[in-house]
């Protein structure tokens, strides 16, 4: 059974370890905010200004001056700044984010990403992707691994406006988690429940490196 949104999100919780800075993107990586174990600390970090923030909120804590890159209302933890963009985009550009969870609508098998042109809809521009992607050393996407028409989103190379470069070093689907090797190619690490390793090779249009017995994703 493919993953939904909250599936991939608890899955990327997972990748989260103690100590880390992290940015979270527009769209599913938002949720990985409410998966975050307990005994786990992080700083999720907004590019419009926001350091500590917290999950999504209940209707009596919501906040409507206290938002998130996608204008979401978000909370935030005991100890949390508040401060400009520039001061932001600062933190961002000199390399003090540990991981950035970003969405896509296509990867390539040499980790390039498209995330931010969608076909025939009016986009406003990339917002903070493109140096996000450029500053960042750990990014894992989480994406629909087919698009709408049944088209695979994992590529040999990528048809939309790319927004970086050889950048993507994991992958959670709602059928698959998978590696972007150095070399080339989406290796296979997981599969969502019962999904077999042949409708996973039959949805990936880049190389896909299967070694030995695939585990299922465990949420």
């Amino acid at each position: 059974m493919a993953l939904d949104k909250i599936g991939i999100a608890k899955r990327i919780a997972q990748e989260v370890k103690d100590g880390m800075y992290i940015n979270l993107g527009i769209g599913i990586p938002t949720l990985v905010a409410n998966y975050i174990p307990e005994h786990i600390n992080v700083e999720l970090q907004s590019e419009n200004g926001l350091l500590g923030m917290g999950p999504f909120p209940t209707e009596e804590e919501v906040d409507a001056d206290l938002i998130n890159a996608g204008k979401q209302t978000v909370t935030y933890l005991p100890g949390a700044s508040i401060f400009s963009s520039a001061e932001s985009f600062g933190m961002i550009r000199g390399k003090h984010v540990n991981l950035t969870i970003l969405g896509a609508m296509e990867v390539s098998e040499n980790g390039d990403i498209a995330n931010w042109k969608i076909p025939g809809k009016m986009v406003k521009g990339m917002g903070g992707a493109m140096d996000l992607v450029a500053s960042a050393e750990n990014i894992i996407v989480a994406m629909q691994h087919r698009s709408r028409d049944g088209a695979s989103k994992l590529l040999k190379e990528c048809t939309l406006p790319i927004t970086g470069l050889r950048c993507v070093k994991k992958i959670v689907t709602d059928l698959a988690v998978l590696e972007v090797l150095p070399e080339g190619g989406f290796r296979l690490l997981e599969r969502a429940p019962g999904i077999s390793v042949e409708e996973i090779k039959a949805a990936t249009e880049g190389k896909l490196v299967v070694d030995g017995d695939i585990p299922e994703i465990q949420i």
